[in-house]
């Protein structure tokens, strides 16, 4: 993965935008609760939108994959 990483040395192994500190599901709930991109990119200006979309890309392409691969 190019935007996401997940190491136990950082945040307990949970997934992570490369780079930084910030969990993925900070993000997802921030987008869940309304949030758009550039606002999210205010909260954390450090982070690209580019690294944002990206990262964003990335979860939604995993959980498509992972869907796809089972029956619910």
């Amino acid at each position: 993965m190019k935007y996401i990483t997940s190491d136990p040395e950082i945040m307990t192994g949970n997934p992570v935008i490369k780079g930084t500190r910030i969990p993925i599901v900070v993000i997802l709930s921030l987008l869940k609760q309304g949030y758009a991109v550039q606002e999210i990119h205010k909260m954390y200006n450090w982070i690209s939108i580019k690294k944002l979309k990206g990262a964003i890309d990335e979860i939604a392409d995993l959980v498509t994959t992972s869907l796809h691969a089972k029956s619910i």
